[in-house]
Parts: C-alpha cells; sequence; structure tokens
C-alpha cells in the first residue's frame, strides 16, 4: 500500500481525533442547536457522497464494463442496507438521545454501549474511503486520487463535528475529559480498519468493484435514515438539523465536483 492510500485512510481518523478534542475547551454541557446543526451537516455530508462519490461511479463503471448498470448499484444499496441492519441488531449500543439499549442483551457500561453506537456510523464510512482508493489502485477510469481524498476529506470533516458528538456530552456526563476524548478517539479507529480491509476484499474480486461502492452507499444511508436523522429530527429546533444537512449536502457536493 503506496504513501498516498494510507494518508488517505488516515484522513478521516484525524478528523474524528480533532473532533473529539474539543471537550478539552468545553465548560458546559453541548448545546442542544449545536448538536442539531452537527447531526444534520453529517447526514448532508454522507448523503452526497453516497450519490456523487459512490452510486454514480458504480453506474458508470457498470455503464463502461457493456453490464446492465443499474444492476450493481441496486442490489449493492440493498446488500449494504441489510448489513448495517444485521450490525444494528446485533451489536449492543446506546444513543445519546435514548434511555434503552440497543441490540441483544448485554452488561456492558453505559460509556462502552454509547462508543458502539458511534463506531458502527463509522463502519460504513471506513468502508466507503477504502473503496475509492481500491478503484485508483485497480486504475479504474472512473475513480481518480483527487476524487479519492475529497472523500477522504469530506468523511474527514463531517466526522470532526461526530468525534465532538461523542466527547462533549460523555464530559457532561462526569467522564473527565481525557477519558472523554480517548472514547471519542476511538471510535474513529475502525474507519482505517475498515478502508483497508474493503482494499483488501476488492483486490482479489475487481469486477465486483461497482457492487462495492454502492454497498458502501447503502451501508451509509442506512446510518442516516436509521440514526442521525431520526436524532437530529427529535424535540426542538428541528429546523436547525435541516440546515445542517443543507450546508454538508452542498459542501460535499462541491468537493466531489470540484475536485473529482
Amino acid at each position: 500500500m503506496n504513501g498516498n492510500i494510507l494518508i488517505g485512510l488516515l484522513i478521516p481518523f484525524a478528523g474524528t481525533t480533532l473532533g473529539s478534542a474539543m471537550v478539552f475547551f468545553m465548560k458546559r454541557e453541548m448545546n442542544d442547536r449545536l448538536q442539531k446543526l452537527l447531526l444534520g451537516f453529517a447526514s448532508g455530508v454522507m448523503v452526497a457522497a453516497s450519490v456523487w462519490s459512490l452510486l454514480i461511479p458504480s453506474i458508470e463503471m457498470s455503464e463502461q464494463s457493456g453490464g446492465i448498470a443499474w444492476i450493481p448499484a441496486a442490489s449493492g444499496f440493498l446488500l449494504g442496507m441489510g448489513f448495517l441492519l444485521l450490525l444494528d441488531t446485533v451489536t449492543p449500543h446506546l444513543h445519546f438521545t435514548e434511555e434503552e439499549p440497543e441490540g441483544i442483551p448485554s452488561h456492558l457500561k453505559k460509556t462502552t454501549m454509547l462508543v458502539l453506537a458511534v463506531t458502527l456510523h463509522n463502519i460504513p464510512e471506513g468502508m466507503a474511503v477504502g473503496v475509492t482508493f481500491a478503484g485508483v489502485m485497480a486504475d479504474n477510469s472512473m475513480m481518480t486520487l483527487t476524487g479519492a481524498f475529497a472523500l477522504s476529506i469530506g468523511i474527514a470533516i463531517q466526522n470532526f463535528p461526530e468525534g465532538a458528538i461523542i466527547s462533549m456530552p460523555l464530559k457532561s456526563q462526569g467522564i473527565s475529559k481525557i477519558r472523554a476524548f480517548a472514547y471519542g478517539t476511538l471510535s474513529g479507529i475502525v474507519e482505517p480498519a475498515a478502508g483497508f480491509i474493503t482494499i483488501l476484499l476488492t483486490g482479489l474480486v475487481l469486477p465486483f468493484l461497482p457492487y462495492f461502492l454502492s454497498f458502501a452507499a447503502g451501508a451509509m444511508v442506512y446510518v442516516v435514515v436509521e440514526e442521525l436523522i431520526p436524532e437530529a429530527q427529535s424535540g426542538e429546533h428541528s429546523n436547525i438539523s435541516t440546515i445542517g444537512v443543507a450546508l454538508g449536502f452542498v459542501l460535499m457536493m462541491v468537493l466531489d465536483v470540484a475536485l473529482g
């Protein structure tokens, strides 16, 4: 694996780490409106990345190879949704806006399940970055190094508020700032790991690259629809999260079109 790809896989993790570090500047509980704005922003980035960086290249690759363009995009997307649904069902985790944990019953600590909830969000993001760099390594004309870095940077930008969203509420619950930072950082380690594994898998089955792209898109959209949007729209001031979605979507779209 060359240096560019390693850097590309680590950029999103750096975004999570920097966001988690915001806990050191925290003097009180995280503002509810700010949290909604950040959740909406992350949702917008993920939706735009799923369309421009994953689904559209999947369709274009299929057309280029002479196949039926929509089959890899549709089937991979549904498989990605199903994969995250399975993980969501079996993994014990707890969302900040909920009192009861989800997944199989466990005796894990509340903080551990809070971290697991964010870790589930990060798996498809790592897969998305990994599969785009896999396309670059395969010299696929639909995937460029600048486009892959655009996705990586976009994910890192939305990981910044995600890191803050996990570390700052943990501090509000009485956990020390250092531990809250560590939990937030650890939640992002899964991203480069998932990206690396995805690169290995796509390297073995390059003809299935369009399926991997749409699979990552489905997994990301699942997280947005199942977790981020409901959390952002709960309670008052839901219009703030809608503004965040618009800002995140446009930013990711501009990054992909300008650099892709």
